[in-house]
């Protein structure tokens, strides 16, 4: 997937476009990210500044969120679903040879809606049930 690179300009057109959203913090990271791939270090400063926040309720939110990154993204973004019912089916060994094959690109993931077919991952936005590593390393590009 592509991404603009970032500049503060960038980051502040995107910022622009909800400027009138009530409680847009977490919209305005989620914008960010889809934007530019990721939450620049810079951008806590400017989204406290542009809504009239604090630098720790932007970062608070920030790190609640697993799935807002805070550092450039892999290639490939693989998520592993290590909700109850997929660990119930070996997600987490899943998980761990996953990880072991692929490293920065794989993040857990939380319920794709797709319980009866677990385990489930996600690689660049397409879910595999009954996913194996054999399968995730085919689907990435």
């Amino acid at each position: 997937m592509k991404y603009s690179t970032w500049s503060q300009d960038a980051a502040l057109a995107v910022l622009a476009t909800l400027r009138e959203e009530k409680g847009a913090v977490l919209m305005a990271l989620q914008a960010l990210q889809k934007e530019f791939g990721y939450v620049h270090k810079e951008d806590v400063t400017l989204v406290a500044n542009f809504f009239n926040k604090s630098r720790a309720d932007v970062h608070g939110v920030l790190t609640f969120y697993h799935d807002l990154l805070t550092e450039a993204p892999a290639d490939n973004h693989i998520s592993v679903c290590v909700a109850e019912a997929c660990q119930a089916v070996g997600s987490r060994q899943l998980e761990k040879d996953v990880k072991a094959k692929f490293g920065k690109e794989v993040h857990d993931g939380y319920c794709f809606g797709n319980c009866a077919l677990g385990p489930n991952a996600m690689v660049n936005g397409a879910i595999i049930g009954r996913a194996s590593v054999e399968k995730i390393a085919k689907a990435r590009t």
